[in-house]
């Protein structure tokens, strides 16, 4: 958590210097949203902490259209502000916007606006290129695809990769969630037990209503029930 508010502080620093540097207002969004999505402290979930993120990366692209980055935090706040406005078709048009700004700037973020559109077998394929382009790629990287395979259906596919993405970043949520979802899905209820237990070890408020409904939003109804459905089956709580 210190960390993230030294960047932020800093980010503000280097704006006092150039009140015009745009992907100083892009990193900035990205702070605030990670500060939301988190549960660092109070920002977490905080619907005006979005609405900040928002409005850096808006003021990003204001100043320079042309820089991918702005584009693809902008398209990361769509993403997640799809469940309450509907923004999924505008999230990915943000992300296919910095990549004709530039080819080699693709982004994990955009596979995980693919899936939550309905798109996962496009998301496989992005997030495929995202880890050729990267080979020091983030846990979450093969964490997505995981979530992209289980979208389809493919869950030994899955299975594999989430537990990747568990085995580097053992404190990361979500990699719990998902994991205890494929392991329902697969039948390996004992297996989604211990992952759901995990899961309430790391946020002891975590409720399918709550905290997971708020941070996953899907366009397609019959995504939605199928993503649940792998919750509920593991025992996360309603």
């Amino acid at each position: 958590m210190k960390d993230l508010y030294e960047a932020r502080r800093l980010r503000h620093q280097s704006l006092a210097i150039d009140p015009i540097y745009a992907r100083s207002y892009a990193v900035l969004s990205q702070t605030y949203v990670i500060a939301w999505l988190f549960s660092l402290d109070s920002d977490f979930l905080d619907p005006k902490v979005l609405a900040q993120a928002h409005e850096f990366a808006r003021k990003a692209i204001q100043i320079d259209p042309n820089l991918p980055l702005a584009h693809s935090v902008l398209g990361a706040v769509l993403m997640f502000e799809g469940q309450f406005k509907r923004q999924h078709e505008a999230s990915i048009a943000e992300f296919e916007r910095a990549v004709a700004l530039n080819a080699n700037d693709v982004d994990w973020r955009f596979g995980s606006a693919l899936v939550f559109a309905g798109y996962s077998r496009r998301a496989v394929e992005v997030l495929k290129a995202y880890m050729r382009l990267d080979p020091f790629y983030p846990p979450i990287a093969p964490g997505l695809l995981g979530l992209a395979h289980y979208m389809l259906k493919q869950y030994s596919q899955a299975l594999p990769l989430v537990r990747e993405c568990v085995a580097r970043s053992p404190r990361y949520r979500s990699g719990h969630v998902w994991l205890a979802a494929i392991h329902a899905q697969l039948g390996q209820l004992e297996e989604a037990r211990a992952e759901a237990a995990e899961v309430m070890r790391l946020v002891p408020n975590y409720t399918i209503a709550g905290i997971a409904r708020r941070t996953v939003a899907f366009k397609q109804a019959e995504d939605d029930e199928h993503f649940f459905d792998g919750l509920r089956k593991a025992g996360l709580p309603e």
